[in-house]
């Protein structure tokens, strides 16, 4: 077993076997946009940045392959001829906890950890109001602004002169969840994979930095599960067209192609209901997060190292289950904030294997549904592509 601080006089114990991976400084995800501003020369890269390497470009291009996990391209790369011949030699970066698209991505916008975005999940409690938020369709929360107040890279370049256009959905443009993490940028609508690699083509005539977003591997994955032939499809019609991107790229372009998560498919058989099991539910108010990370709020009074105890009793190995304190201080989020250690839960749930946690009382039926999953600390959901091409000047 593997141990965590409880308390100075507990420990928690993690699972030799689930094949674990924990957030940390070392390559992380929220190293990278920092990293990229370093290589146009307009942002000084802390160690962790510039420990990835990059050269000096006057145009980067990163591309964000939402769910496209390292180890899943990894082991379905047949589909990619293109990308397969990246992966082969790289070394992944590392996600947020929780592995899931508004804390990933909060974090690269921003440069820094969910401990000081305050985006913590797929869904949150907003201590205002105590109502669940959802930081994806940004509903039932104060304005993105307010929540997430930190300067973004965008707005850095920005503000140093540098040209940054995003390319993206109509549906995105303005979104509280773009507004969050990603603003600063001039945004550019397309919707179609093709249209995005044209736009993304046109915005890198000029120099500057330009961040395509593309989602439909990670939709393929929570329909069908990563190891369908619909995810193959997805990858392989994504393969095809970042392959034509790099062919066209300008000189003296550097392009780099990442995720913000992974993904597992769930095992059915191993999954608990917080609202039907008096043992999970006991003491508990409110469940945030999503089935593979949860943030318990507890009614007043509980005792969340009592509560912690009665859900490992439950669920085993198949979870990591740890107390708020104990979750902060081993930097499962990062430096964490004020404003950040009022969303935490009092209770952190990590799923191990392919299990899950889910809350029929307040997630909809289609999610209760969904094939492929992500949000915890396997190798599957934390390790993410950094794949680097650069095109000779």
């Amino acid at each position: 077993m593997t141990h965590l601080p409880e308390s100075p006089t507990r420990l928690v114990e993690l699972p030799v076997d689930a094949d674990l991976v924990l957030p940390g400084t070392d390559r992380a995800l929220s190293s990278l946009l920092p990293a990229l501003a370093g290589a146009l020369g307009h942002e000084r890269p802390d160690a962790a940045a510039d420990g990835l390497g990059l050269p000096r470009a006057d145009r980067v291009c990163l591309v964000l392959v939402d769910g496209l996990g390292h180890v899943n391209l990894s082991e379905r790369a047949g589909h990619a001829p293109f990308l397969r011949g990246l992966v082969r030699d790289s070394a992944p970066l590392t996600s947020t906890f929780p592995s899931t698209t508004a804390t990933a991505i909060g974090s690269l916008g921003v440069g820094a950890g969910p401990g000081t975005t305050a985006m913590l999940g797929y869904t949150v409690r907003d201590p205002a109001t105590g109502r669940l938020g959802n930081l994806v369709s940004w509903t039932d929360l104060p304005p993105a602004r307010e929540w997430q107040p930190e300067p973004t890279v965008f707005e850095r370049l920005v503000s140093a002169g540098v040209g940054v256009t995003s390319v993206g959905p109509a549906r995105f443009a303005g979104s509280g969840l773009t507004e969050a993490a990603l603003r600063g940028a001039t945004y550019r609508v397309a919707e179609s994979l093709a249209d995005r690699v044209d736009a993304t083509l046109d915005a890198l005539r000029r120099p500057g930095l330009t961040y395509l977003y593309w989602g439909d591997v990670d939709k393929a994955g929570h329909h069908h599960g990563w190891g369908s032939w619909q995810w193959g499809d997805a990858l392989a019609e994504l393969d095809a067209e970042l392959g034509r991107l790099a062919r066209s790229l300008p000189r003296g372009t550097l392009l780099v192609v990442t995720a913000d998560h992974g993904m597992v498919d769930v095992d059915r058989s191993a999954r608990w209901d917080v609202a039907t099991d008096p043992v999970l539910g006991a003491d508990v108010a409110l469940v945030a997060g999503e089935p593979r990370a949860s943030h318990l709020h507890l009614r007043p009074g509980a005792d969340a190292h009592a509560v912690a105890e009665r859900w490992r009793g439950t669920l085993g190995d198949a979870a990591v289950v740890v107390t708020r304190e104990a979750a902060v201080d081993a930097g499962w989020f990062g430096s964490v904030g004020d404003r950040a250690r009022r969303v935490l839960g009092d209770v952190v749930v990590a799923m191990t294997g392919r299990a899950t946690v889910v809350d029929s009382a307040t997630q909809t039926p289609a999610s209760l549904d969904l094939v492929g999953v992500h949000g915890s600390l396997t190798r599957h959901e934390m390790l993410v592509p950094f794949l680097v091409v650069q095109k000779g000047s």
